[in-house]
């Protein structure tokens, strides 16, 4: 006797963000029809046959699996996360916490995502111990401008649960590496008016030297390695803005 049993395939959520989002015209969609062994390649060759614009843009994205940057020849397994996310440009929240979520390990560094206006007072009053001589707080805000075109507003919008996750790796890597005290790195999302701040990086150290050069590597290596977008809304249109990935993340 033949087997007829039909094999079953593959269940994934596949999510989309930025100028991906507009393409396919949604943010995220449920597939049960992947092939067993399939790569996150194959399966964004299933979109790509569906909407061709896709594959003008494959070589500037890189791939999430299960909310960590992958390869593509990655193989998905049944209930993965995965996502498309094209060049960075550079939960909900309760009551009591304006912030969307948090990390604050045991070391005292914090990273938040908020579609509030960032209090860096109170940051800077979180960090700062008696041992620090210094702190040193960036602070990104929103210009009127972008290459000859007046800007009425910003609009940010991110992968959420996997952006505080790269954000607290990165900001925990740099502490390490110049040997500070604490960091903070804050992200807000949403829609941001001129002169608003989009992003904060706070470094509290005994020495201003090492919390200058911390801040400086901070806000350089967010802006290519945690996935978060904008879209620049002008008077005559708007646009997704293109940036660049860190060439250390998996791109084959």
């Amino acid at each position: 006797m033949y087997n007829c049993a039909k094999m079953t395939g593959v269940r994934v959520r596949v999510l989309f963000f930025g100028l991906l989002r507009d393409v396919v015209g949604k943010s995220e969609d449920t597939r049960d029809d992947v092939a067993p062994g399939s790569t996150l390649s194959s399966i964004f060759a299933l979109y790509a046959a569906e909407f061709p614009k896709l594959i003008d843009l494959e070589k500037s994205l890189v791939f999430a699996h299960n909310q960590s940057f992958a390869s593509r020849d990655t193989i998905a397994a049944d209930g993965d996360e995965i996502a498309f996310l094209p060049p960075v440009s550079g939960g909900s929240a309760n009551s009591t916490s304006p912030y969307l979520a948090t990390i604050e390990d045991a070391d005292g560094h914090f990273f938040g995502l908020t579609r509030q206006p960032i209090d860096t007072k109170a940051i800077v009053a979180r960090l700062v111990r008696g041992e620090d001589g210094a702190f040193v707080e960036f602070q990104g805000v929103v210009r009127n401008n972008s290459k000859g075109r007046a800007t009425r507003f910003l609009d940010y919008e991110c992968y959420e649960p996997m952006a505080l996750k790269v954000m607290a790796e990165l900001g925990r890597e740099i502490a390490a590496k110049h040997d500070v005290g604490r960091v903070a790195m804050i992200h807000r999302l949403g829609p941001m008016q001129i002169g608003e701040a989009s992003v904060a990086i706070i470094v509290a150290s005994p020495h201003r030297r090492a919390a200058f050069e911390a801040a400086l590597e901070g806000i350089d290596r967010l802006k290519k390695t945690v996935p978060i977008w904008k879209k620049e809304h002008f008077v005559d249109g708007e646009v997704w803005v293109e940036g660049e990935w860190d060439e250390s993340l998996p791109r084959g």
